[in-house]
């Protein structure tokens, strides 16, 4: 009877060995796989061609937050939506909105617009960022000229983040790459490159960022 005893328990001992020495491969079942294992997209890289295919599978995919949300942990939230095709009274309303910030770190403010604006508007806000090149570069159309041009000296604060957020032109949402409160850090900036550039001796057509048109 110990002989029997033994015997299986090293029948089992070796089966068990067995099943985990080698490298398994299969993950087995997984309940729900939708949610254990996520779609990554990178942010522009989705077309409308794409996104009506994904919507024919039942994945509603878009690269910027859902109208009405507020992610976890916000604490400027911009109440503006987008406006229709064709539409500007969002865009005009936005002028009333003020920036929120009363103070934030300048350095990071700086490196977030070198990071995603310096390469079209230029380090120097001067819009001849190596995009545009002075015209030699893979973009056609000078971008907008931050420091230097009245009509984006004298924006607002409220009417720059909506097209941050929104985009504008040829300028792409950046709500998926900024939060809002990155996006109200980098207007900062440039609000405060601008006012450097007036007490400088730079243009001095515009008024206040913040007044009312």
């Amino acid at each position: 009877m110990k002989k029997v005893t033994i015997l299986s328990i090293f029948v089992i001992a070796m089966a068990v060995i067995a099943g985990c020495g080698g490298v398994r491969r299969d993950p087995g079942r997984v309940y729900m796989p939708d949610m254990a294992y996520s779609r990554a997209y990178e942010t522009y890289s989705v077309t409308d061609s794409m996104k009506e295919a994904l919507a024919k599978q039942g994945i509603h995919f878009s690269n910027v937050p859902v109208p009405g949300t507020i992610k976890r942990g916000e604490i400027f939230p911009f109440l503006i939506g987008k406006d229709k095709d064709g539409d500007t009274v969002n865009y005009f309303a936005s002028r009333a909105v003020r920036n929120p910030l009363t103070s934030f770190d300048t350095v990071e403010a700086e490196r977030l617009y070198l990071v995603n604006c310096g390469i079209c508007h230029g380090g120097k806000l001067d819009g001849n960022g190596p995009l545009y090149k002075g015209g030699d570069g893979p973009f056609p159309a000078k971008p907008a000229t931050l420091v230097g041009d009245a009509k984006y000296e004298t924006m607002p604060e409220g009417q720059m983040y909506y097209s941050v957020t929104y985009g504008k032109n040829k300028m792409g949402s950046y709500a998926s790459q900024l939060s809002t409160h990155q996006r109200w850090m980098v207007i900062g900036y440039i609000k405060s490159k601008q006012g450097a550039g007036k007490s400088a001796g730079g243009s001095t057509a515009g008024a206040d960022s913040t007044a009312k048109k």
